[in-house]
């Protein structure tokens, strides 16, 4: 079977129907989302939709929350606060509640996979993955094979074996080993940040025993324009040419 992860639509439409499109040709047998579905862009409403169509097991993610007002944006900067009140205006009541109910963690045990925006250590704290310290933390708590996490929005597995914890930049395909533990950090679909514009999103292939990382171009000018548009910060806007 073939499994869609990915993470960070950040209301970009655009990224999103690119990633979609590019996954109905595919042969997905179920889909997988790792928080953030909103913040950022100008499309939150039908991003939300989109998404619940697929009914993907999901996570919350630290923007999905804060536009819920479950979580405060004192942390967040000024961009990223603008957008979340701005979403926040615009959603209704009935999407509110739905981004307020995701949960933190979800483990599929049939599959051997967990899912969480940030740390498995955590979850309630949207943590960083940066380094194989935090990484080692998450190993830790992790009971299944593969956990799969958003919120970098930079694509990258990190690797448990018996020698320890290394990290491999996520491009292209890779294949595990039965004395290999993975974390995989999905990239982003709406606002990547590992300098590649192109929305990211990465396939499971069961069967095959194989993880791999696509990217996927869109049109980022119309994206732009809307944010504009919209009133939002023009940093939301101009981050999306570069992928930084």
């Amino acid at each position: 079977m073939k499994f869609a992860i990915f993470s960070d639509v950040h209301a970009n439409l655009e990224a999103l129907n690119a990633v979609l499109d590019d996954l109905s040709r595919s042969d997905i047998s179920r889909y997988f989302f790792a928080g953030d579905i909103v913040g950022y862009g100008a499309d939150p409403s039908l991003c939300i939709g989109r998404l619940r169509a697929l009914d993907p097991v999901m996570v919350a993610g630290n923007h999905d929350w804060a536009v819920s007002g479950r979580l405060s944006t004192a942390y967040f900067n000024e961009s990223a606060r603008a957008a979340v009140e701005w979403s926040g205006a615009r959603l209704s009541g009935d999407e509110k509640i739905f981004l307020d109910h995701l949960p933190l963690v979800r483990e599929v045990q049939e599959e051997d996979l967990c899912l969480v925006h940030g740390t498995l250590a955590r979850p309630e704290e949207f943590d960083y993955m940066t380094d194989a310290h935090q990484a080692a933390k998450t190993f830790y708590c992790l009971r299944q094979k593969i956990c799969f996490v958003g919120h970098l929005h930079q694509p990258g597995i990190f690797v448990e074996n018996p020698a320890g914890v290394s990290y491999k930049p996520g491009r292209g395909k890779f294949v595990y080993r039965e004395n290999e533990r993975w974390i995989v950090n999905v990239g982003s679909v709406g606002q990547p940040r590992d300098g590649d514009p192109r929305a990211c999103v990465c396939v499971l292939d069961t069967g095959e025993g194989a993880v791999e990382f696509r990217r996927l171009e869109y049109d980022v000018e119309a994206a732009a324009s809307k944010i504009r548009a919209a009133g939002l910060p023009e940093a939301l806007a101009a981050r999306l040419f570069s992928g930084y």
